[in-house]
């Protein structure tokens, strides 16, 4: 087990570097095409300028992901929160895994449900958390991601045994 200043790390969960160079690319060169057509001029028309307001926004979304995916997601024995120090749940709050196929979840990832309603919260292609919901996934490695839901899911079981004794 690892330590760190927040208390013991059970279980780590990084963007896959492979995906990460490939989600940023694709949207820095969608931003770079939409730039280009909308510079070219080819309608003489408000769809230039549209086309030149989507390229800046597929940019920034690109730096936005960069960004985000530097970071990790953590486990503890207390919560689940990023690297940074974020709190996305405290473990005795969460109620729910759910990795189901036909879950509302990030690819492969998985989504936890918490007794609690949360701030909005996004880092693309590492998480989002939205009112009861944390979507976890994305970039990032189906197996890891796996491990991290068993964790998760294994920690909710031991509190549901102390609780019903």
């Amino acid at each position: 087990m690892q330590q760190d200043t927040m208390g013991d790390v059970i279980g780590e969960l990084r963007a896959s570097p492979g995906r990460r160079v490939f989600g940023v690319g694709v949207l820095s060169i969608l931003g770079l095409l939409l730039l280009r057509m909308g510079l070219s001029g080819g309608t003489g028309t408000w769809l230039d300028g549209l086309v030149l307001v989507l390229g800046i926004g597929a940019l920034w979304a690109g730096w936005i992901m960069y960004r985000a995916t530097e970071r990790s997601l953590v486990l503890t024995e207390e919560e689940l929160r990023d690297s940074t120090g974020t709190v996305l749940a405290r473990l005795e709050d969460i109620r729910g895994v759910d990795r189901g196929t036909f879950a509302f979840k990030p690819s492969n990832g998985f989504l936890l449900r918490t007794e609690t309603r949360q701030p909005r919260l996004w880092q693309p292609g590492l998480y989002w958390r939205t009112g009861r919901r944390i979507g976890v996934g994305g970039i990032t490695r189906a197996a890891e991601s796996k491990a991290l839901a068993d964790l998760i899911a294994i920690k909710l079981a031991e509190r549901a045994a102390v609780d019903a004794d």
